[in-house]
């Protein structure tokens, strides 16, 4: 018996992926096991979801068939780190919060941070993940600067290095980002990463109708300021507050807060972030909607959803989560991808109770590039096995 086949378990309700049980679980120790797990699936045809913290195990589309779920938190070595180089390796199964504790004892962090308790990095590349620093360190695809991933048919393959510049080889990095699982395992994953800052400055702006906070972000982008996250906390046709974080060393926050109280016309400044910085909006009982646009349609996008809807926005980068009661979705969704599109817009259901889940469309309109999703997928998973529908348009 090997390790990985003592690893195995029957699949029960509690491993389901959106509502759909797999037969079996696995939990392998290495990316070797991982390549044997899959090189296993593949002779046996058998469909595959793998999964990390199940912290975003909503933000696709449910699988059409899901015979073996990939449990890949046993992966969970943080390989190497080279401070002087502002890098670390780390598997696909590291927590964020336990690698931010690790490389912040060498004063260093990598620059996402999706609010997401238990988030693994694997989950956040597969989900494409952020929060409200994205503004100032940039995505997942701007920080991951290599990755190992197993391929549908056991192959291991490799992108990208530990050198920041190296910008040789078949980008896979963003390739997997994003993906869901439907073009592989990401195993292991190469990081760009940042001094922590010296110091920080808080600016928060209450104002009585949340689109107000539009001109106010545009205002802010277009100033010489440089703030790590510009958040709007709120409802739609209701109050809400602008938070502006900046950081850098104390002379600078300073100047730079005094400066964007000047810009907004007011709002308060401190040292302490807000305890609900980052948070997506919402409970159970709504659909929480992942909505992206043009920068400066704030105001508009917000205009377009139900009054009272809950919302959190990065408010500079055009992104917002807005969570919309359970019972309202189903005729709300439609008519806010219409009054997005021509803002450049989409909205993406991430979570959904169990009774409206089936009747809402997961990803939208698709738009001209399903061809080319079409034949990555089959270039990479010709007999469909790796969470087959989970993406965009059926992939």
């Amino acid at each position: 018996m090997t390790a990985v086949t003592a690893a195995r378990r029957p699949g029960d309700a509690g491993d389901a992926v959106g509502g759909v049980v797999p037969r079996e679980v696995v939990r392998p120790g290495t990316v070797e096991e991982v390549a044997e797990v899959l090189r296993a699936a593949a002779a046996e045809g058998r469909a595959v979801v793998p999964v990390g913290g199940r912290s975003k195990l909503t933000w696709a589309a449910p699988p059409e068939s899901c015979d073996l779920l990939v449990d890949l938190t046993g992966l969970d070595r943080v390989v190497e780190h080279v401070a002087g180089d502002l890098t670390v390796v780390a598997e696909a199964g590291v927590r964020l919060a336990d690698l931010q504790a690790q490389v912040g004892e060498a004063g260093q962090l990598l620059g996402l941070d999706p609010p997401e308790d238990g988030a693994t990095l694997g989950g956040i590349v597969s989900a494409n993940a952020s929060g409200p620093r994205r503004l100032r360190y940039g995505t997942t695809r701007d920080l991951l600067i290599g990755i190992t991933v197993v391929l549908a048919d056991g192959t291991v393959a490799h992108a990208g290095g530990k050198v920041v510049k190296n910008v040789a080889g078949y980008d896979l990095g963003k390739l997997f980002t994003g993906a869901h699982g439907t073009l592989g395992v990401v195993a292991s994953t190469t990081w760009r990463l940042h001094p922590v800052p010296p110091a920080r400055r808080v600016v928060t702006l209450e104002v009585p109708d949340a689109a107000a906070a539009g001109p106010l972000s545009i205002a802010l982008a277009r100033s010489t300021l440089t703030p790590s996250a510009v958040e709007l906390v709120g409802s739609a046709g209701g109050a809400a507050r602008l938070i502006v974080l900046f950081e850098s060393i104390a002379e600078s926050v300073a100047g730079q807060a005094r400066a964007a109280v000047a810009l907004l016309g007011g709002g308060e400044e401190s040292e302490d972030l807000p305890g609900d910085l980052g948070r997506r909006p919402g409970g159970a009982d709504d659909v929480l909607l992942r909505l992206a646009y043009a920068p400066a349609s704030l105001s508009a996008v917000l205009a377009a959803l139900p009054a009272g809807t809950a919302v959190a926005a990065h408010a500079a980068t055009g992104v917002s989560y807005a969570a919309v009661p359970a019972a309202e979705a189903a005729d709300a969704l439609p008519r806010l991808r219409a009054a997005l599109a021509p803002h450049d817009g989409t909205a993406v259901v991430l979570r959904a109770p169990e009774a409206v889940r089936d009747s809402l469309d997961h990803w939208g309109p698709v738009g001209d590039s399903l061809d080319l999703m079409r034949r990555v997928k089959e270039r990479f998973d010709p007999e469909r096995r790796m969470s087959p529908g989970r993406f965009v348009g059926g992939v």
